[in-house]
């Protein structure tokens, strides 16, 4: 027999457990089978129910780690900022804070002027 998913299984189970209920009378020796797996039932319920919980749960503390992350970056960036502020964007005292200090760009090497042409005269 295939693996059922969750649901197939729980309306299984309880479409079987009520038919040996209703055949109680001719099924009494499987009345501790019937009893275990009515536990295992509910079990599987609850534990069904704690799990859409959880997801939801979950799902929740995600958009809050995301907000808290949003708001950390902003924050952190307002300080570097001040700190560039108060330091200076040329010091190196900024590699203490882990930013690049500027500076300068490397200049672009000029080419060498063309030399004129000497003057012929004939």
């Amino acid at each position: 027999m295939a693996s059922k998913s969750n649901p197939e299984a729980v309306g299984d189970w309880q479409n079987l457990l009520a038919s040996i209920e209703a055949n109680s009378a001719d099924l009494a020796h499987l009345e501790f089978s019937r009893l275990k797996l009515s536990g295992t039932l509910d079990r599987v319920v609850d534990i069904t129910k704690q799990q859409s919980a959880l997801t939801a749960s979950k799902q929740e503390m995600t958009r809050q780690l995301r907000e808290a992350l949003a708001e950390g970056n902003r924050l952190a960036t307002v300080l570097r900022l001040a700190i560039k502020e108060h330091f200076g964007i040329r010091s190196e005292k900024l590699a203490e804070f882990g930013m690049q200090p500027f500076r300068g760009r490397p200049r672009k090497a000029k080419p060498p002027a063309p030399e004129p042409a000497p003057d012929v005269k004939l």
